[in-house]
């Protein structure tokens, strides 16, 4: 009898498969690929909204219009929503876009990189695609680094087009130099959230969770760089604020009259800083894990967690706990600044007089303009808040809830009316905050009664961008994104479309236009019955069409 052996099998092993960045590359281009819409989509928009101010304010503005902009600088509440007014002494419309809107394109390349990276990263660990990647030749730090790379990619392509955008646009720079600072400047930003976000979504196990904190972080440099501009234009002591946030150090450039570029070295320190932070951070926790330890529930679920609706606000909490504690905390600190705004009235320019009111109504008008200014920001977390239901939607914890006695029209609509009672809420405590701390710098208490009513009556803004998102969420959950274009198209005109004298009919289209800036103007409640009615039929529409399609799960 003969026994026959086989050959020994020889097992080939991928060179390097031993290295922690092991795959980098082919993650890199699967993320491309995936990616291919969203990269062109958001370059190109960020690049198209640098091309619009470059193009359409210059062309607005006349000389007189922009030498009423020389008095910008002395103004807090620009100061707050632009920057801190470089050149504005000797003002020119290529410093007006840079000193009050590139703010605003800082913001959007920091929401660009703080999405894409919590997408690839912990999104995908949540969904249970990262195990099955890394159970490949794949390394610990490879789809971290890919992801880190596909935004640098995103900010370094956006930089070169609104380089070019700016240079060749019709304000025609004379040197090619501070074109290319102003978008690096911007590029800066979306590198200093990506590192940011690259350590949040090592802190937490939910994608949610960890987007959410880099937001709060993107919250907190722009309160903090608001203040410091705010303080250095009243002449206060508090102007170094602006070096502490990420947008300030990007402002400190100053391009079109300093010129200064080592303000960025600040910035690419700390996205250095931050993205070896991550690396030691995923080093020392498990897969689809976070550094934080997931606090353990109680072993029965309480009695009031019976029905759908209590189970959103429960899903729902924590955002509403930070939220709340950001927004009092805001309109406290703003609230400060009216008795500053009746010293530094004096000398600002007619288009900022008539936003205000005019010279008696200086209070009045600066506590109006700071409600529809919290609008902005609750309608930030009514955005924020049905994306979070995609997300539970994706993560297939929708379709349990689904299997037992709850209706579709039900687990939607309970979703929605926390969200809508949270917006009242956040609107409340910022008229609550704002109202207080302004009643005890001018020592007039009445103001507190008209300021919270302006707040809350500007709920139905924030009411028809949820329903708009409701409404696509509805049928298209993927498209939820567009509510995004509008709340954006929405405040810039409402910022800046009285100061740009843009027609009346184009400013109309803003949602935050209607209500009224109360006490400074009469409330409109024609216009807040039409929104809110607006409002119900999108919801209405977005039930319907939630009944009719398929869950996504992927």
């Amino acid at each position: 009898m003969t026994a026959v052996l086989d050959a020994p099998t020889r097992v080939h092993v991928a060179s390097g498969s031993g290295g922690t960045l092991t795959g980098t590359g082919r993650l890199l281009l699967f993320m491309l690929r995936r990616d291919r819409v969203r990269f062109t989509s958001w370059v190109l928009g960020l690049t198209l909204m640098m091309a619009y101010f470059a193009n359409a304010i210059g062309l607005i503005l006349d000389e007189t219009a922009v030498q009423g902009f020389a008095a910008l600088a002395r103004n807090p509440v620009i100061a707050l929503i632009g920057g801190p007014g470089y050149g504005f002494d000797e003002i020119t419309v290529g410093r007006i876009v840079v000193g009050i809107y590139g703010v605003y394109l800082m913001l959007g390349a920091a929401l660009m990189s703080i999405l894409t990276v919590s997408r690839h990263t912990r999104a995908e660990e949540q969904a249970g695609r990262a195990e099955l990647v890394r159970a490949n030749v794949v390394g610990r730090h490879a789809q971290l680094a890919a992801a880190l790379i596909l935004v640098a990619l995103m900010n370094v392509v956006m930089t070169v087009l609104m380089t070019l955008a700016f240079h060749f646009s019709p304000l025609e720079p004379e040197a090619f130099g501070p074109s290319l600072l102003f978008a690096c400047s911007v590029g800066a930003v979306g590198l200093v959230f990506a590192g940011v976000t690259a350590v949040t979504v090592q802190l937490s196990a939910f994608s949610r969770a960890a987007s959410g904190m880099a937001g709060a972080v993107l919250g907190a440099a722009f309160v903090i760089r608001g203040l410091g501009d705010m303080s250095r234009a009243q002449g206060g002591d508090l102007g170094w604020l602006s070096w502490l946030s990420p947008l300030g150090w990007s402002q400190q450039t100053a391009p079109l009259t300093l010129d200064r570029w080592w303000p960025l070295l600040l910035s690419l320190g700390f996205a250095v800083l931050c993205t070896t932070t991550a690396v030691a951070l995923q080093s020392r926790r498990d897969l689809a894990a976070g550094i934080l330890p997931d606090r353990l529930g109680a072993g029965r679920a309480p009695g009031w967690l019976r029905g759908p609706l209590s189970l959103a606000f429960r899903l729902q909490r924590s955002a509403l706990v930070w939220w709340s504690v950001a927004i009092l905390l805001g309109g406290i600190t703003f609230g400060t600044f009216a008795e500053p705004m009746v010293e530094n009235a004096a000398g600002l320019p007619d288009e900022i007089m008539i936003i205000f009111g005019g010279t008696e109504g200086i209070i009045e008008g600066y506590l109006g303009f700071m409600s529809v200014y919290f609008a902005f920001m609750v309608a930030v977390f009514a955005i924020l808040s049905v994306q979070a239901l995609v997300g539970e939607e994706q993560s297939v914890r929708t379709e349990p809830v689904l299997a037992a006695s709850v209706s579709r029209a039900g687990w939607l609509l309970s979703w929605t009316i926390v969200t809508a009672l949270g917006s009242v809420w956040l609107l409340a405590l910022a008229g609550v905050g704002n109202g207080i701390s302004a009643a005890l710098a001018t020592d007039e208490w009445g103001l507190l009664g008209d300021v919270l009513v302006g707040q809350i009556a500007q709920v139905a803004s924030v009411w028809a961008l949820l329903g708009l998102a409701v409404a696509l969420y509805g049928f298209v959950p993927r498209l939820v994104g567009l509510t995004w274009a509008v709340f954006g198209w929405g405040t810039a005109l409402s910022l800046f479309g009285d100061m740009l004298q843009l027609d009346e009919a184009l400013l109309s289209t803003s949602v935050f236009r209607h209500v009224g800036q109360y006490p400074a103007q009469d409330l409109s409640w024609s216009s807040v019955a039409v929104l809110t009615a607006a409002t119900v039929a999108l919801i209405g529409i977005g039930v319907a069409g939630f009944r009719r399609r398929d869950l996504t799960t992927a």
